[in-house]
């Protein structure tokens, strides 16, 4: 697997990050049992913890197995918090070394260049879990959703635990975004009841 850049899919969260108000924050979810501030969460954590496996600093951070589901809420100052731990996610998967040896993520050792995939992946996925869930359109390049596809079509299309659910059917025309969230286990279509 070759290096990607996280920028394009950072920013699209950000975007979305922005638009997030706080009444929001007990909305639910695409993912089942999760709210949006859990959401928020999980995402902040998970910069934090990929960023330590870029940096190959293993650790608490990088020993932990995520669940959304069972993470707090975010506290006051999480949107300078996010916005500065995505940056710092940014800056150490653009540093070539990120992406060759070993690494460790969620608890599990794994190939830098796969981690740097996952974080990817993890970006984009949580970032239309959250836009999808405050009513905001999502904005991601198709070349950024086209690797993350390109990801998740090596995983069974009947789920993955703690992973992907079972794959949706969409039509094969239909948007690269769509197939990718739709093979994530995610429906397109979703919106809050």
């Amino acid at each position: 697997m070759s290096t990607v850049d996280l920028q394009p899919a950072a920013q699209a969260l950000l975007a979305t990050v922005r638009g997030i108000k706080d009444e929001h924050l007990d909305h639910e979810t695409p993912c089942e049992g999760v709210s949006v501030g859990q959401m928020l969460h999980h995402v902040d954590g998970l910069s934090q913890a990929f960023r330590a496996a870029a940096d190959k600093e293993l650790g608490p951070l990088t020993d932990t197995a995520p669940d959304p589901g069972a993470s707090p809420t975010v506290e006051d100052g999480w949107r300078s918090e996010l916005e500065d731990h995505l940056e710092r996610l940014l800056v150490a998967w653009r540093d070539p070394a990120a992406w060759e040896g070993m690494t460790r993520a969620g608890g599990v050792d794994l190939p830098g260049d796969v981690a740097g995939r996952v974080a990817l992946d993890e970006v984009v996925l949580h970032g239309w879990d959250l836009a999808r869930a405050t009513g905001q359109e999502y904005v991601l390049d198709d070349a950024t959703a086209a690797a993350c596809l390109e990801f998740v079509q090596q995983f069974d299309p009947a789920g993955t635990p703690g992973l992907f659910g079972p794959a949706v059917t969409v039509p094969d025309d239909a948007p690269v975004l769509d197939r990718l969230v739709a093979r994530a286990g995610r429906d397109p279509r979703w919106t809050p009841s």
